[in-house]
């Protein structure tokens, strides 16, 4: 009788592979570590927007209002002259856009946009204009 050499495929992950999933867990953390902050931060200018609105009662202490809370909140991407405060026949509401780019490598770069309001509805807000 012939002996039978039994020959069992060998799974799980080369050396390779493992450099290769390292390496882009490591890219994505990488990304991650710089986007978190924006994000936070994002979130604070609408926690202060919300604050500021509620503080003041005509657009100038509703800047002022802001200004003081992102002293406070470490809010370096935006200040007070930088936010809309308009009337939207309910009272006054407080919007802001702002671009943040993030440096990758060399000459990559991310670009998020941000924006926000107070105002409850995710309608548009009036235009400048007073246009269509």
């Amino acid at each position: 009788m012939q002996k039978q050499l039994f020959t069992c495929k060998q799974q799980g992950i080369s050396l390779v592979g493992l450099i290769v999933v390292l390496a882009i867990l490591g890219a994505l953390a990488v990304l991650g570590m710089k986007v978190v902050p924006t994000v936070t931060e994002y979130m604070a200018i609408n926690k202060a927007i919300a604050k500021a609105k509620t503080d003041g009662s005509t657009p100038a202490e509703i800047r002022n209002s802001f200004d003081k809370q992102a002293d406070v909140a470490y809010i370096t991407s935006i200040t007070g002259k930088d936010l809309e405060v308009y009337n939207n026949g309910n009272g006054l509401e407080v919007s802001f856009a702002y671009d943040k780019k993030i440096p990758l490598v060399g000459p990559a770069s991310l670009l998020i946009e941000y924006e926000g309001t107070t105002e409850k509805q995710k309608g548009k807000k009036p235009a400048k204009d007073g246009g269509a």
